[in-house]
C-alpha cells in the first residue's frame, strides 16, 4: 500500500515573530510524503518574506486579502490534495520531527487520527497540558463536553473534510470536527504528543464570544436541553479545575 500524502495546511497574517517556527516544524519532518500549503492573508509586516524564504520547499503559497481564519482555511482546503489533511496555524509546531511518521505509522488509515497536544509559550518554553486529555474514543459524541481534541492535533481524511462554516468567526473548527467525525467510521488515538499549541490565540482574546459561538454549535449538533445539561457539567468540571490547579488551561 503507497504511503498517504498528508496535506498540511498553515494560515498566517502579521505574525512574523512566529511564523517560521511553523515552517521549520513541518518543512524538517522525516516523512516526506507531505503536501505543505501556506496561506498568508496578504501580511504587512514581513511575514511573507519568511514564507518566500522557503518556497522552494512549500507546495503552495496564496497571499491575498481573505474575509477571515475560516475563508483563509476553507482557501487552504481547496487547494489541498492530500489523503489527509491537517490544520496548522502560525506559531504552533508539530510535537517533534517524527511527528507525522508516527501519525501514518500507528493511525492505521483511519477516518482521522489524534493525538495529544503540549501548550507553549511566547518564548517556546513548554508550559503543560491543555485541561483536556484526548479521549480513548472518538466520535461526534466526544466534544458534548468541550474540544477535547486540540485542533492542531487531529488529521482528518481530505475525502470527509468539508469546508468551514463562516457563520462561525472564532469556534467554526469545533462545528468542522464534529461534522466530519459524523462522516468517520474508524478512529484512532496514537497516545503521544503531536502538537505544541501557541497559547493566546485570537478565540481567547475574545473569549466571550468564542463561547457564545460554541454553545450554539453543540446545542445544533447535539440539542438544546442535552446541551444545557452538558454546559452544566463543563462548568462544573472548570470550577474543579480551577479548585485544583488554581488556573485554567485550554
Amino acid at each position: 500500500m503507497s504511503l498517504p500524502n498528508i496535506s498540511i495546511i498553515t494560515v498566517v497574517y502579521n505574525n512574523v515573530r512566529d511564523i517560521e517556527y511553523t515552517l521549520k516544524s513541518v518543512l524538517d519532518q522525516t516523512y516526506k510524503n507531505i503536501e505543505y500549503i501556506v496561506v498568508d492573508g496578504a501580511s504587512t509586516d514581513g511575514t511573507i518574506d519568511i514564507i518566500k524564504a522557503y518556497e522552494d520547499r512549500i507546495s503552495k503559497i496564496i497571499s491575498e486579502k481573505d474575509k477571515g481564519i475560516y475563508d483563509a482555511m476553507n482557501k487552504g482546503l481547496q487547494a489541498a490534495t492530500g489523503d489527509y489533511v491537517l490544520f496548522l496555524n502560525s506559531g504552533d509546531e508539530l510535537f517533534d520531527l517524527n511527528t507525522i511518521q508516527q501519525i501514518v505509522e500507528k493511525g492505521n488509515n483511519a477516518d482521522i487520527i489524534y493525538g495529544e497536544t503540549k501548550l507553549v509559550d511566547e518564548q517556546r518554553h513548554i508550559v503543560g497540558n491543555r485541561r483536556h486529555t484526548a479521549p480513548e474514543r472518538f466520535d461526534w459524541k466526544s466534544f458534548r463536553y468541550g474540544m477535547n481534541v486540540c485542533h492542531q492535533a487531529i488529521y482528518v481524511k481530505r475525502i470527509i473534510a468539508e469546508p468551514y462554516d463562516q457563520q462561525y468567526q472564532l469556534s467554526a473548527d469545533i462545528d468542522w470536527i464534529i461534522r466530519a467525525a459524523k462522516k468517520a467510521k474508524i478512529t484512532v488515538n496514537i497516545h503521544q504528543y503531536v502538537a505544541k499549541y501557541l497559547v493566546g490565540g485570537m478565540s481567547q482574546k475574545r473569549h466571550q464570544q468564542s463561547l457564545r459561538e460554541r454553545y450554539e454549535i453543540l446545542k445544533k449538533h447535539y440539542g438544546t436541553i442535552p446541551n444545557v445539561i452538558n454546559h452544566c457539567i463543563i462548568a462544573f468540571r472548570l470550577l474543579k479545575h480551577r479548585i485544583i490547579h488554581g488556573k485554567t488551561r485550554e
